[in-house]
Formats: structure tokens, sequence, C-alpha cells
């Protein structure tokens, strides 16, 4: 076996050669030998000694501090860049739950966390099924809560069929997941206003802050809670007022808007639409996707001013309905349809009912609106938002400015309310069907008995 110190044993042996007597040429001559004396080096050979080892010292220096550079360079040229992730260590922001005061301007995390729980999300079933099953409504809404008792106020178009059929079921869903049967207090479709109530029972709900819708300026930050879809719940926008009594109209009736870059969808009307400080200032209830040449558009929300109804919610609450709306008593009609008048402009009076406000105030068919107090009238939608506008209120009075026989006139009309109305909307109706049935039996018992009470 091969052993490394056996042979490095044998490398340090010493070998001597003889040399044989028979060798027949002549041998060289003996190298002459150094002397066993010590000598005394001269100096130039101390000298040269000491530049050399200089010399030697240098160039190792060099060697080392060129390979170092080498080297150093070689490896910031070649070495492979590590990938790192910066990882923040700050710890999060902890939220103090506020209360709303309506002097304190909060986070939109602030608003948040405070009006969560007051907002719902609404869905209708109903039974209008043709074959007389239960089907869920395609389209939900918001809501939000008023009182600690369970009231809640809403859109009239997102609990119609529930006002519109005694089978539908309406049912409200928290923040916190539970579920609670809804009654339909009553509400306004003309509008779009609704209340509902629920019994929480031993739960405790959270009503919202009221704010004031008269003291929002454009520019204003605001912020919508609601249920996009119907499937996003409790889901919060934020937006700025574009524009404040923004008149649009809604399938023919004229609403003054809060204007809002929030962004709203359907699932959203009902909900409600927030200031800075956290109140509700307004009830989100409409949106426009499309101008009307088909135009798509965006951040084009609107609100109803929480101002113009809130006096409406206590209406309904109390008496199932609105019962402060104004009413005239008039039917009208352009007044550029009936150029006998020479009036080219205004709201021509088809009909005045009788007993009602106008024949009250002794307008008659043919008289031309042109003012009320000093809005001016120019057609007959220019009165229905007059009347409508929530600028007045059952029992109030206005000054009418009108023309009749060309000449122009003033009355002082103090408005009834719309239950007046309807009650005589009813009795007039039912009156007519009474007729109407006295009628058909008189002509039935002529032609086959001559007559009712023959025989």
């Amino acid at each position: 076996m091969y052993n490394e110190n056996e042979q490095n044993n044998q490398n340090n042996y010493e070998y001597h050669y003889s040399y044989r007597p028979d060798y027949t040429e002549p041998l060289p001559s003996p190298e002459p030998t150094q002397s066993t004396q010590p000598q005394k080096p001269s100096r130039h050979g101390k000298a040269k000694r000491i530049v050399a080892g200089v010399l030697a010292g240098v160039l190792v220096a060099g060697a080392a501090f060129g390979g170092g550079w080498w080297v150093n360079n070689w490896v910031e040229a070649n070495q492979v860049n590590e990938t790192s992730i910066q990882v923040s260590n700050r710890p999060g922001v902890e939220v103090t739950p506020v209360n709303v005061d309506g002097t304190t301007p909060l986070t939109y995390t602030q608003i948040y966390q405070a009006n969560v729980d007051s907002c719902v999300s609404i869905n209708v079933s109903s039974n209008y099924n043709f074959f007389g099953q239960v089907v869920q409504s395609a389209s939900s809404g918001s809501g939000f809560i008023i009182t600690d008792d369970g009231y809640i106020v809403t859109n009239y178009h997102v609990i119609s069929e529930g006002l519109s059929s005694s089978g539908a079921n309406v049912e409200v869903t928290l923040n916190d997941g539970s579920t609670y049967a809804a009654e339909v207090v009553g509400g306004d479709e003309d509008y779009d206003l609704a209340v509902l109530k629920i019994d929480p029972g031993e739960n405790t709900l959270t009503p919202v802050t009221f704010g004031s819708s008269a003291d929002l300026q454009v520019g204003d930050e605001v912020l919508a809670i609601g249920n996009p879809l119907g499937e996003l719940t409790f889901s919060m926008s934020e937006g700025i007022i574009s524009c404040v009594d923004r008149e649009i109209n809604v399938e023919g009736t004229p609403f003054d808007m809060i204007q809002i870059t929030a962004a709203v969808n359907s699932g959203n009307s009902g909900g409600p639409l927030f200031n800075i400080y956290g109140e509700v200032v307004g009830i989100v209830s409409a949106k426009y996707s499309t101008s009307s040449n088909g135009t798509s558009v965006e951040g084009l929300g609107f609100a109803i001013p929480i101002n113009d109804v809130l006096s409406m919610i206590e209406d309904i609450i109390e008496n199932g309905q609105v019962t402060t709306r104004p009413y005239m008593g008039v039917s009208v009609s352009n007044a550029s349809y009936h150029p006998e008048t020479g009036v080219s402009a205004g709201a021509y009076i088809e009909e005045v009912v009788a007993g009602g406000p106008a024949e009250a105030a002794g307008l008659q068919v043919g008289d031309v609106i042109t003012m009320i107090d000093s809005t001016l009238i120019t057609s007959s939608s220019d009165l229905t938002s007059a009347v409508g506008g929530k600028s007045y209120s059952a029992g109030e009075s206005a000054t009418i400015t009108f023309v009749r026989d060309g000449q122009v006139q003033t009355a002082e009309l103090t408005f009834g309310s719309t239950t007046e109305a309807e009650n005589t909307s009813a009795e007039t109706s039912q009156s007519q069907q009474n007729q109407d049935y006295n009628d058909m039996m008189d002509e039935f018992f002529d032609e086959y008995f001559g007559g009712r009470y023959a025989g």
C-alpha cells in the first residue's frame, strides 16, 4: 500500500555515486572547493541584497494590491443581484369609535364605522307570479334606520311591490347579518319616499343623525353607503357635490335633487347620503348612465335633499301617507295650444275641481296662469314643478297671477291636501261606477222586461 509518509522519508535519503577504477577516459579536474572559513561580505554585495529585498517586497505588495483590485472588480462585475421585498413595520391605525355630534369633521373611516350599523339592505318577495308562486324580486335596495324602535326610510320604487300587493313580503337585513320582516308603513310615489317598520325585539338599533341639506355647497365632500347590485352589501363610495337644487325629471315627475359624483348603482337606491360630519343630508335615489341621445355618462348621481322630505317622513309615520302635499284642484295644458287666449306662454286651465282650492280662489276654466308668487309659469310642467317642487305645503297660501279675457288678474289661493284630492277622486270614481251600473241595468230591463220595475 502506498504510504505518503514513507515516500516523504525516502526523499530524505542521500544517494552517493562511485566511479569504477577501470574507467579509461581521463577524469575531469576536480572543482575547487570553497573555504570553510567565514568570509566578510563586501559592501556592494550587501547593498545589492538589500535592494533586491526591497524590490521583492514592492513586487509582492504590488501584486497583492493588483490582485485584490482585480478580484474586487471581477466580483462586482459578475455578482448576481439579489431580489429583496421591503416590508413596512408601521403598526396599523386603530380607529376610535366616535359619536356624530354635527360639529366635528370625521374621517371617512370614522363616518363608516359610526353609521354602517344604521344602514340596511332591503329585499322584496311577491306572489305576483302567474302561477301564484312566490318569486323573489330581481331588484333590491338600501335604506337607513331613523328611530331606535325600528322605523326605516327608503325610496318608494324600492318597495313599490310591497305597497301594491297585500301578499308581498319585505325583508330588512342589518350589517350584523340579522334579518327582520318589515311592515310597509306608507309612502309617496311622486316624492319617491317610503317608510318601513321592523320590530327589533330586545336588540338595540342605531339610528342615523340628520343634518341640513340647505347648508350644502358645491364642492362639499359626501359619502354614500348602500348595496350596489344588491350583492355588494354595505359598500361606501365617496365624492363631492356637483350641484345643489338640480332639477331633473324622473318618469314625468320633477325633482329638485343634490347632484353628486359618488358612485351610485342599482341597489344603492334608498340609502343615506352623508356629509363630512357623518350626518344624513340626502336619500340616494337615481343616477344617469346615458344621456337623452344615448351617450354614456359617468359620475351623475342624485339624492333627494333631506330637508325637502323630513316633514313628509314624519307625516307618513303618523298618518301612513303624506298629507301635507299641496293641492290646487285644476287640470291644465300649455297655453300655446290655445291661441284664442292671446297668451303664448302659461298654464291654461282645462278643468276646475268643484269645491277645490282653485274654485274657492275664483279661478275658472279658460284662465291662463302666468305666475305663482314670484315664480314664472310658461307651461303646464312649470305649474306642476312649482306646486310639486316642495316649495309649498297644504294649508299654505300663494298669489296666483293669471290672464282672463286679456286682463291680468291675481287671486289668493290656499293649497289643500292631496289626500283631499284622493278622497274626491275616489268619491267621484265610485259615484261614476254606481251611475254606470244603474244605466246598464236600466238598459237591460228596458230591453227584456219593458222596464226595471215592470210586472
